[in-house]
Parts: structure tokens; C-alpha cells; sequence
């Protein structure tokens, strides 16, 4: 029987034309071992070099950030958005170099390198409802998110999209299964996803990218309407089970910072469209505001506002 062929996601799309440049270290074990040996403060200039290659290599994906940074920063000057949209690109190669790290090195020593606020408010759902939701995105290093329910005692399942490319997808996978996690396939996530909140473990999704009309709801994420995945608040609405943000972003030295946020309880007193919407948009408007903190850090390059309502002229 020949193999089934998956529909290529937007995800996939931006793995695929994107951050593969760098995946060429976190691929090759030889090369991601001596990789790590390097210094930080030179291993951090390899990872800003790999960046400006890209840059320089992928026009699409250029115009691409460019475009995106102009909707989200219109009072900024052209030049100001292009070195913040370069600085997006050297992120994404900073990043290769740190995954370098945490494939090679025990979970112990990548979780070293994370200092975690709020875990408070983790713990305090997981009294509460022995169960949570994660929202997440695309910003500092999120790969690294998934060591961090070690520091909880809880488990963890995350729901990702399989990526085009084969041999990223299994490093990729590589890392999360280093990190204890129980992957779940999007494809066909609902009842899975059910079932490890029932076990009373968390459930964590990245929630910050473009969704087709049939799977998203249009709600403001930088002043524009953004098509964004209902799945999240579906669930929470129809299960009462919390939605707890956090994110990481790359704090300097080798370190990273990851803030957990105060929970998001869905709405009970609302029609179940009505909710889903309104608990999409807070965790939208959530998001937003963190990737302000850090904009240098957020995929600029994945076409975010791709999807547009009906009748909306172009």
C-alpha cells in the first residue's frame, strides 16, 4: 500500500522554505555534538550568521516578515521593521545552535538553563482541576517549553502538525521524546486530546498560527483580523478545564526565561459559539502582548493574516 500523503500545512510550508537552513545542525549528530562544544558567545554568533544567510537566501520569506512587521508596527520606520525583521531571522538561527545543546546533552542540563516564573499559577490549576490546557506560540526558543512540565510533576502531551520535511520532523520528535512527552498527531486530536485530560495531564498547543476558515474563528491579533484556531477554547469551553499561558523567550548568556501566566477560565455563561470566540480572542490578545516584549523572537516570516473573512477585499 503506498504510503498516505498528508496535506502540507502552513507550518510545514515555513519548516520547508524557513528555519530548514538550520536544521542541517540539529540533524547531523556528529555536527550538533561539536557544535556544542563551542563556546556561548561563539555559538551564538554561528547561530546569528545562519540567520543572515538566510536572510539574504530566502527573498520570499523576507518580504514575508516585512509585510507581517508592517501590519503589526505601522508607526515604525521602514529600516527600523528590517532590522527587526533580520533580527527575527538570526533568531531562528540562534535557535539551531540551542537545539544543538538539548539533543546532546541530558534533560538535567537543558532544564539548567531555564529559570521559570509563575509556576504558581500552573500548580494552582492543576489543584483545582486536575487537568490544564497550554497555550503557547512561536516565539523564543518553544522547543525548549517542552522540558519545562518536568519541573511540575505533571505530564504533559503536546498536539503538532507532522512536518513536510521527514528528517526535520524526526528530529524534531527526537527532542520531544528526550523531553517525556506524549505527542499527539493535529490531524485527529480531538479524542486523544479528551483523553489525556481525563488522565489528568496538561495538554499543550501553539496557538499563534494562520488556520484555515473551516478550523478558525476571526479574531484581532495586532489590530487586524487574524484566522485563528478554534480548537483550544472548543475544548476548554466544553470540558470547563482552564487555559494556562506561557511562553519563553531568549534571555541572554545562554539562559532562558519562561513566564507562566495566570489562567484563562473559559466562559459557562455564554452560547457555545459566543464563548469559543470570546475565549480565542483573549488567548490571541494574550499572545500579542507577549510577543511585544520579545518581536525579535516571533516567526515573522509564517504568513500569519493569510486567511481572510469573506468578502473582504484584498
Amino acid at each position: 500500500m503506498a504510503p498516505r500523503t498528508h496535506p502540507r500545512s502552513e507550518a510545514a510550508r515555513v519548516t520547508r522554505g524557513g528555519p530548514r537552513f538550520a536544521g542541517v545542525l540539529v540533524a547531523r549528530p556528529m555536527l550538533a555534538a561539536l557544535v556544542r562544544r563551542l563556546p556561548v558567545p561563539v555559538a551564538a554568533w554561528l547561530g546569528r550568521r545562519l540567520g543572515d544567510l538566510a536572510w539574504m537566501a530566502l527573498a520570499r520569506r523576507r518580504r514575508t516578515a516585512l509585510d507581517n512587521l508592517a501590519v503589526a508596527f505601522p508607526e515604525l520606520g521602514r529600516a527600523e521593521r528590517g532590522r527587526l525583521a533580520r533580527r527575527s531571522f538570526q533568531h531562528v538561527g540562534l535557535m539551531s545552535v540551542e537545539l544543538c545543546s538539548a539533543l546532546t546533552d541530558p534533560p538535567e542540563a537543558t532544564l539548567s538553563r531555564i529559570d521559570v516564573d509563575g509556576l504558581d499559577h500552573l500548580e494552582r490549576v492543576m489543584a483545582t482541576h486536575g487537568r490544564a490546557m497550554l497555550v503557547t506560540a512561536h516565539l523564543g526558543n518553544w522547543e525548549l517549553l517542552s522540558f519545562v512540565h518536568r519541573l511540575t510533576g505533571f505530564p504533559l502531551a503536546i498536539v503538532v502538525r507532522r512536518l513536510d520535511a521527514g528528517w526535520l520532523d524526526a528530529v524534531v520528535r527526537r527532542l520531544r521524546e528526550a523531553a517525556s512527552v506524549e505527542i499527539i498527531d493535529k490531524r485527529d486530536a480531538v479524542r486523544p486530546v479528551l483523553a489525556a485530560l481525563r488522565r489528568g495531564w496538561m495538554v499543550a498547543i501553539l496557538l499563534d498560527q494562520n488556520a484555515t476558515r473551516r478550523e478558525g474563528v476571526f479574531v484581532p491579533f495586532f489590530g487586524r483580523a487574524a484566522s485563528t484556531s478554534r480548537s483550544v477554547a472548543a475544548i476548554a469551553v466544553r470540558t470547563g478545564t482552564p487555559v494556562v499561558p506561557l511562553f519563553i523567550r531568549r534571555a541572554g548568556d545562554g539562559r532562558h526565561a519562561v513566564t507562566i501566566e495566570e489562567a484563562l477560565v473559559p466562559p459557562r455563561d455564554r452560547a457555545s459559539e459566543e464563548a469559543i470566540a470570546e475565549l480565542t480572542a483573549v488567548c490571541a490578545r494574550t499572545i500579542e502582548a507577549a510577543i511585544r516584549r520579545a518581536p525579535e523572537q516571533w516567526l515573522w516570516m509564517h504568513a500569519r493574516w493569510r486567511t481572510r473573512p469573506p468578502g473582504e477585499r484584498v
